[in-house]
């Protein structure tokens, strides 16, 4: 596959530049420049003629990854991205999104720095897009079966556009006012620009899946009437309830989910008008929490204009290099600068915050913190180690818990998990005949890839329920569920 000694006389990895941080702190657009095409071939021709291509193993959808590899080294970028779309339903979201565990499994990165195989991915793509390349496909006959799917997050749209295309009528609801979920109001424009979900969303709409914004199914249509309208529901609304710090002063103004902040800068972005924005202008911010959330909060605060911006983890700083006890092909936890992180503010580990501080006038004023020590196993602030440090807006990103569970329960009476999911079988129907869990809501927070390959492997079943067979593609097998939990 590629140039048979590509990794040999190619073995610098070379991604594409960032725009300077003075430049990009005036805008929202997103931070990396274009690669050069010459530059580009070269990195794809690194990929290795491997007896087995671990690669596979590191990536949830089975992504053809040599082949894209070896088309794209060739010039061939039509084949490309008929091979990447053969197993990826939104390569231009993974590529630009995804932590990339191929790249962790890639078996060059034994001795050499792995295939830049999420750089490759998304040019490929955006290609394709720029060439006219994505077109829709629209089914060759209607089964006269009907599908709801509840959240249009990448599972519930990949699910979407998948039983589409194999005939079924599917309507998509979603409670905001515009379609994406997460990717929509959760995901800043400098990681990703919102003209790669409109641009996504055509191609759905003519192939023609339909779209219900602005309604929330528990309130505006409750969940039994939904079911008995349509002949499947899938539930795809995520693990959105978000994971609190009940310490003291937590109800103190200017103390707030990192979603909250998030969203509100996303709908301003898109042209609304907000008249209680939570800003970061001319104030300290605290940022809790040291993962994407985190630097996503952090970059949004720096182009708000921000006095300083402060990063807290309550763990310790993982390591720059692989650990041993996370050899290869596994996906190891390491230190990572973030193109947010680059913008400037401060990080620190092992910061456990004790208490939220007040002014005069009863809003955050500071945090008192303190150092982390380990005590029979739980992390527990260190007594005698508190100091303060200035806060003006705190933004707690500390991950997420579940699905939202009042309405399923009540009107479904759906069961969960002993870990707040929503109860599935390996075939992702719920106790509730018809009623389908896919992505997050079923397996908890994760990975935009697994989201996808979830929404895939559930219209699967679900065509599988409706039709009694199904020629769909079921990436995430019964066993690969269990293991990924």
């Amino acid at each position: 596959m590629a140039d048979p000694k590509g990794f040999l006389k190619v073995q610098k990895r070379e991604l594409p530049q960032r725009r300077p941080v003075s430049v990009r702190l005036m805008d929202w657009k997103e931070v990396y420049e274009q690669q050069e095409s010459g530059e580009l071939r070269r990195q794809a021709g690194r990929c290795m003629d491997c007896g087995v291509p671990f690669c596979h193993q590191g990536c949830p959808l089975g992504n053809l990854i040599p082949e894209w590899n070896d088309l794209m080294w060739r010039g061939e970028g039509r084949q490309a991205i008929e091979r990447l779309h053969a197993t990826n339903n939104f390569p231009e979201w993974t590529g630009r999104l995804c932590p990339a565990p191929c790249e962790s499994s890639c078996v060059l990165g034994i001795n050499q720095p792995p295939v830049t195989i999420k750089q490759v991915e998304v040019s490929i793509i955006d290609q394709a897009f720029s060439n006219g390349w994505v077109t829709p496909h629209p089914p060759e006959r209607l089964t006269g079966k009907t599908v709801a799917v509840v959240g249009s997050g990448p599972a519930g749209l990949a699910a979407a556009q998948q039983l589409t295309r194999a005939g079924h009528t599917v309507a998509v609801y979603e409670r905001d006012d515009r379609i994406g979920g997460l990717l929509r109001y959760g995901i800043p424009d400098f990681k990703m620009e919102k003209k790669q979900i409109e641009l996504r969303l055509a191609q759905m709409r003519a192939e023609g899946t339909r779209f219900r914004a602005g309604v929330e199914i528990g309130r505006d249509i409750a969940w039994d009437d939904l079911r008995a309208r349509y002949d499947a529901v899938i539930v795809a609304t995520g693990a959105t309830v978000p994971r609190d710090l009940p310490i003291p002063g937590r109800d103190l103004p200017g103390v707030h989910f990192a979603m909250e902040y998030l969203v509100a800068q996303n709908r301003i972005g898109a042209g609304d008008s907000l008249g209680d924005q939570i800003s970061a202008e001319g104030k300290h911010v605290v940022v809790l929490g040291g993962g994407d959330t985190g630097a996503d909060c952090i970059g949004t605060a720096h182009r708000q204009g921000a006095l300083s911006v402060t990063n807290l983890a309550i763990g310790q700083q993982p390591p720059s290099e692989r650990p041993d006890s996370q050899p290869w092909p596994m996906q190891p936890t390491l230190f990572e600068v973030a193109s947010a992180h680059e913008e400037g503010g401060e990080r620190e580990y092992l910061a456990s915050t004790v208490e939220f501080l007040s002014n005069d006038v009863g809003e955050v004023r500071a945090i008192r913190v303190a150092e982390t020590e380990f005590v029979d196993g739980r992390r527990v602030p260190k007594s005698g180690t508190e100091r303060e440090i200035p806060a003006d807006l705190v933004l707690l990103a500390l991950g997420f818990t579940g699905p939202e569970r009042e309405a399923l329960e009540g009107q479904l009476e759906m069961p969960f998990t002993d870990r707040g999911m929503i109860e599935r079988n390996v075939s992702y129907e719920t106790s509730q005949p018809g009623v389908f869990v896919t992505g997050d809501a079923g397996r908890g927070q994760s990975l935009i890839v697994w989201a996808i390959a979830e929404g895939r492997a559930t219209a699967a079943a679900v065509d599988k329920y409706l039709e009694g067979a199904t020629s769909l593609p079921s990436p995430v097998k019964p066993t690969d569920r269990a293991l990924s939990l």
